[in-house]
């Protein structure tokens, strides 16, 4: 796998915009960021996408629970088309829901199969807001998972097991990027093909302060949101598509200042987990630029048209804290909110796909760089 050191060189293959347009369907590849329990607004971005149907699927790169979210989805595809897809997904979010110690090492909130109760507000789902849970949480930190699980229980890799086939995947349409973060380097390690396991989902996945280091022949792997959430490399290099959407769950902005030690604490992780997103936005922005003013070769460099899926007011008052909890309201709420999302972008920019980008990457991602510099 090449090194992002030069993230637009272009693909040798030919574009799949040709072919796409005479089935009728436009080629996209997919780029699914990392974010626990949030993931499942990523969940009802696709299952949108895949019940309206005009999109096809090239390539999608995905990081932790978008990891997750590739995987199942591109199983389930394989198996089933677009309609395997969206139960595969499903099931697996309800396997989830629920279950303690899912994406962390603290318990449910509400048990599997309970009567469904009165739509509760946000911040029920943020931990940080819950009593005693600083106290506990501070505790924890005195730990290492070796100390707290030293039998390496994980029940997530128990449910990643029983939904996704690595077999399946290999040989189905949708090519699949996983990435972790090696802990020696603290490089991206991108897993495909051959080299996709149900380790290295688990690898993607992997908080450091909450499970034990992922160990793939030989080497060390924590999750790929410190060094690529989602990378976009792999998609330049990996796909014939020119069209790349995004799914972002994480927070660019803040508003106010953080006071507390929860909410320093949510900051520094919306910061951490979008830094490398931001750098290849940099980068291919950089890129476009220099194609536009013809300073570069265009035979050599992927024109990307760049596409993204978002509700930040909507996702707002969900806390970092709240990625972690796998309570069944909660994820009923964000599949909500992002088939609500999809269904907006594909009314206003979905026309916009093979033809130009409907993300302004200057506008949304480098804008406020720096004071009064241009972009």
């Amino acid at each position: 796998m090449p090194t992002p050191a030069r993230p637009l060189r272009k693909n040798p293959a030919p574009s799949l915009d040709e072919s796409a347009a005479a089935g009728g369907l436009r080629s996209i590849d997919l780029a699914l960021q990392g974010g626990g329990s949030h993931g499942a607004f990523t969940w009802g971005v696709l299952d949108a996408l895949l019940e309206d149907g005009t999109l096809l699927f090239d390539g999608v790169s995905g990081t932790s629970a978008g990891a997750m979210n590739a995987a199942v989805m591109a199983t389930g595809f394989a198996q089933g088309g677009a309609l395997g897809a969206r139960q595969a997904m499903s099931r697996f979010w309800q396997d989830v829901s629920g279950v303690p110690a899912c994406f962390d090492a603290v318990g449910r909130t509400a048990a599997p199969g309970a009567p469904p109760r009165p739509e509760m507000p946000a911040w029920f789902y943020n931990r940080s807001a819950w009593p005693g849970y600083a106290a506990w949480e501070a505790w924890l930190r005195l730990w290492s998972p070796y100390e707290l699980n030293p039998f390496n229980l994980d029940p997530l890799r128990d449910i990643v097991r029983r939904h996704v086939d690595i077999d399946a995947i290999r040989k189905g349409p949708i090519k699949v990027f996983v990435t972790a973060t090696s802990v020696r380097t603290g490089q991206p390690r991108v897993f495909s093909g051959d080299d996709l396991s149900i380790e290295a989902l688990m690898a993607s996945a992997c908080l450091p302060q909450s499970a034990q280091t992922v160990v793939i022949d030989g080497e060390p792997f924590w999750d790929g949101g410190f060094s690529g959430n989602p990378a976009l490399w792999p998609l330049v290099y990996g796909t014939r598509s020119d069209d790349v959407l995004l799914i972002q769950i994480n927070p660019r902005e803040h508003a106010g200042i953080p006071r507390t030690a929860a909410e320093i604490d949510d900051r520094i992780n919306e910061i951490t987990f979008n830094a490398s997103l931001v750098a290849e936005m940099r980068a291919i922005f950089f890129v476009q630029r220099l194609l536009r003013d013809r300073r570069i070769d265009p035979t050599h460099y992927k024109q990307m048209r760049l596409h993204r899926v978002a509700d930040e007011d909507g996702l707002a008052p969900f806390g970092a804290s709240s990625k972690l909890n796998t309570d069944p309201g909660l994820l009923t709420a964000l599949f909500a909110l992002g088939r609500t999302a999809a269904q907006k972008w594909l009314v206003t920019c979905a026309g916009k796909v093979g033809r130009e980008s409907s993300l302004d990457i200057g506008e949304v991602f480098l804008a406020n760089r720096v004071k009064g510099a241009k972009t």
